[in-house]
């Protein structure tokens, strides 16, 4: 049986010489999963390059609920701007792709 969880998805166009930064803080153990951890509500993040262009991003943060997200993003707002202004040089763009539904067993689920 598949939870319902909500999907933060984000896609970045990132420098060539910030590349290997970029993976690291954006990557399963970077600083942004390590501030996500802190939230209620937080699961996972996911981080995923283009076979085809390698400055292309998209992350995936999974959360329990749309309001979890909204939560942590108000009482950790000093420390979310401070990453986001702190990573800001790593990209050319970053855009909001949208938020989701997703359909999930993986990590929810005991196997």
């Amino acid at each position: 049986m598949s939870v319902k969880v909500f999907a933060y998805i984000w896609e970045y166009k990132v420098k060539t010489e910030h590349i290997d930064a970029f993976e690291h803080a954006y990557g399963p153990h970077g600083d942004w999963v390590q501030l996500f951890k802190n939230g209620d509500g937080y699961i996972t993040s996911e981080l995923h390059g283009d076979i085809n262009n390698t400055n292309h991003f998209v992350t995936i943060d999974y959360w329990t609920s749309k309001e979890a997200l909204d939560k942590f993003k108000k009482v950790y707002h000093s420390q979310f701007n401070e990453l986001d202004k702190q990573f800001e040089l790593y990209t050319e763009s970053e855009k909001h792709i949208g938020d989701f539904v997703s359909y999930m067993e993986k990590y929810l689920t005991k196997e």
